[in-house]
């Protein structure tokens, strides 16, 4: 029958997870360069599973239940922040995306009747609508545009 899962060979991804692991750990303090260097050198002159278990016995790694392949620790990622300034760009954003919309129907309403509508032009009214609101918007962007020039200084 086949061997026990710690006692089957190691690959050499292997090796290079558990290298990689060890590189980790000295980067965060954990090892010294010394230390680093003696379980680097064990790791790659390591044959089995449990060879590679012992190099990373005391270091925080998690494993697989089956096995001892040792994957990384790693904890979950946080959710993205909703900064002030992110969810005012999503809003302006889609401010935007609502005013050219509105807009757009309100010109494609003046052209049908500017075309229907026979010799006399109709008065330009979708400035109205396109003006003031798009005037708003536009100082709302520069406000947040002039936010976004601070942040980065």
């Amino acid at each position: 029958m086949g061997a026990e899962r710690f006692e089957m060979r190691a690959s050499d991804a292997d090796r290079d997870r558990v290298a990689e692991i060890l590189r980790d750990a000295h980067g965060e303090g954990r090892l010294s360069q010394d230390e680093l260097l003696i379980r680097v050198e064990t790791t790659y002159s390591a044959k089995t599973y449990q060879d590679l278990d012992r190099v990373i016995a005391d270091l925080p790694v998690r494993r697989q239940p089956a096995g001892l392949i040792p994957r990384p620790l790693s904890a979950p990622r946080p959710a993205a922040k909703r900064t002030g300034r992110r969810v005012a760009r999503r809003l302006l954003t889609g401010a935007w995306w609502f005013y050219g919309i509105v807009v757009a129907i309100n010109l494609m309403v003046w052209l049908l009747v500017l075309i229907g509508g026979g010799v006399d032009a109709p008065y330009f009214w979708p400035i109205w609508v396109a003006g003031p609101w798009g005037v708003m918007l536009g100082g709302l962007e520069l406000a947040y545009r002039a936010g976004e020039t601070r942040a980065s200084r």
